[in-house]
């Protein structure tokens, strides 16, 4: 799997072998267990993860009000990190409080996600790479 760039089928077969793995009781690699705890706080996606072949070929539209549970796990995933690194900085202290705040991490991570995606959305329209000034912005503004 190409580390920075992996494809959707890349992406989506990491969380379905992923998902096997630890229902199996595989022993899993660290980015494996905190997919798989996330995985693990989703189950309304635990059908689609059991499925790689049926998760390979699902288009979600947004339009219709279908969630795509590989990009919101990819999600949970890159905000785990961006925490764990503290980048961009102060993204820590502000995930810590908001999850105090809401007495739940998990809860933290989806507001956080609203974040990043409008962020990533605005980047995209306007042709250019995510700021990660207006990142942190939106999420300080969470608090």
């Amino acid at each position: 799997m190409a580390i920075f760039n992996p494809t959707r089928e890349e992406v989506r077969r990491f969380f379905c072998d992923t998902w096997k793995k630890k229902t199996e009781k595989h022993i899993l690699t660290p980015m494996e267990i905190l997919a798989g705890d996330w995985m693990a706080q989703h189950p309304e996606y635990h059908s689609q993860l059991m499925d790689p072949e049926g998760a390979l070929e699902q288009d979600y539209a947004p339009e219709r009000g279908e969630t795509n549970p590989f990009l919101h796990l990819s999600m949970h995933l890159s905000i785990s990190e961006q925490i764990s690194i503290n980048q961009p900085t102060g993204i820590k202290e502000i995930a810590e409080k908001l999850t105090k705040k809401l007495a739940s991490e998990h809860e933290a991570h989806h507001l956080m996600m609203e974040c990043l995606g409008r962020a990533m959305w605005e980047a995209q329209r306007e042709g250019e790479q995510l700021s990660p000034e207006k990142y942190l912005e939106a999420l300080k503004r969470l608090g």
